[in-house]
């Protein structure tokens, strides 16, 4: 099984007969940091706003400097921006998307980068999965002078510890959630911001085949100081064959020391895969989590929510894309800061921060109740992933080098 989740995990979080959006599409890049981030087969001019209805949010492609598929973003504000995808590509912002430039790692080539966190104009990581041809395995690399040296801080021990992304509490502590081998989660967290160890003894077991989606760099989330969530796959057992995929949520309070395990009511049928692919807290007790089925060529329950901590989760609408959700973000600045003397049972509330957008390479929407009704952003297609600096301010990007900038 581990085997099998590898291959197809590769193109999406997997299948290499995806014919969304080409396995990501773009072709190997030719730029590289400082070259013209005009890049006009990478997207339209900045001046070709669109809007998806009267009150939704105008949406304007951005010029990436690349036509490498793009499949992860971090806005650190609303002026820097760093984003990452296939061929070893990052791009970055520091004027807010009115230029971008591109550069590849230096002996990354091969190499996806399914992740990215931006910490400031000159430091960032980047969460690479195992190579194309399957010969290296999944790293993390950080620069410290805005992309142009990289430092390689950890490789998994092999190309079968497959690492699906990461999330950060702050500039030198974070969590890369790591596909199961043989029933166990080799998580790896990092409290210096240099080294990264192994802290998959703590988890709960892994179940047969259990797995994360390293489709848009947010099976992970964290929140204030000490909360993080990682959400996966479970695929049907070897007992029932023509059972369904389940999602599962694993929850900690104090940095990984110990950890709580739940399930999701997010299924898929057992022809392909799906589960959770992304989950997002915009407080330390209200929390979403998209996902779905792969298979699926219509809309499919794809959105849950929680108002425990990620304790418990409910279905909410489902968000108006076929298949699965690939990424999904709150409208807000950051992590609110309120984990302290939070305990559950304390009663639900709804402020500025319930917006959500959430995407995929087969479209992409929004809401501006946290869920409980959907609106279709018109004009869009090919977007993995979606970040924003504030309530007002983010970017999607996906195939091709697609970078869109969302403004509500």
């Amino acid at each position: 099984m581990q085997q099998s989740l590898w291959t197809w995990k590769g193109c999406l979080a997997g299948f290499a007969w995806l014919a969304l959006a080409g396995c990501g599409g773009g072709t190997a890049p030719s730029t590289a940091l400082g070259s013209d981030s005009k890049g006009r087969a990478a997207a339209a001019s900045s001046q070709d706003a669109l809007h998806s209805g009267d009150k939704g949010p105008k949406v304007t492609p951005q010029a990436s400097g690349t036509t490498s598929g793009l499949i992860a973003i971090s806005a650190v504000d609303s002026r820097v921006v760093w984003a990452s995808g296939r061929f070893g590509t990052f791009v970055r912002t520091t004027d807010g998307g009115k230029t971008w430039r591109a550069g590849v790692v230096p002996g990354a080539e091969g190499h996806q980068f399914r992740d990215v966190q931006g910490v400031s104009d000159r430091v960032a990581y980047l969460l690479a999965i195992p190579s194309d041809d399957g010969t290296e395995p999944s790293r993390i690399y950080k620069t410290v002078d805005g992309g142009k040296s990289w430092t390689l801080q950890t490789e998994g021990r092999d190309v079968n510890e497959f690492f699906d992304c990461f999330a950060f509490w702050d500039a030198r502590s974070g969590i890369v959630m790591v596909d199961s081998v043989n029933g166990r989660f080799p998580v790896r967290r990092t409290l210096d911001g240099h080294t990264w160890q192994d802290i998959g003894d703590r988890l709960p077991p892994a179940l047969p085949g259990e797995s994360g989606f390293a489709a848009s760099g947010t099976c992970a989330a964290t929140q204030g100081h000490r909360r993080a969530w990682l959400t996966t796959g479970v695929p049907p057992p070897a007992s029932d064959p023509t059972g369904n995929w389940t999602t599962r949520v694993l929850f900690t309070t104090d940095r990984g020391q110990t950890w709580g395990a739940t399930t999701a009511p997010i299924t898929a049928g057992p022809s392909v895969a799906g589960g959770g692919f992304s989950i997002a807290f915009r407080d330390a007790r209200h929390g979403i989590l998209g996902g779905g089925d792969l298979g699926a060529s219509g809309v499919v329950p794809n959105f849950a929510r929680s108002s425990d901590g990620g304790q418990t989760w409910t279905s909410g609408t489902a968000a108006p894309i076929p298949g699965a959700i690939y990424g999904l973000a709150y409208a807000q600045n950051g992590k609110r800061d309120d984990d302290d003397g939070w305990a559950p049972g304390h009663p639900d509330d709804h402020d500025c921060s319930s917006r959500v957008v959430a995407t995929a390479p087969t479209g992409s929407a929004w809401s501006d109740d946290e869920g409980r009704s959907w609106t279709s952003i018109t004009g869009l297609s090919g977007l993995w992933a979606v970040d924003f600096a504030n309530d007002q301010t983010g970017w999607l990007v996906g195939t091709n080098g697609q970078i869109v900038r969302i403004d509500f």
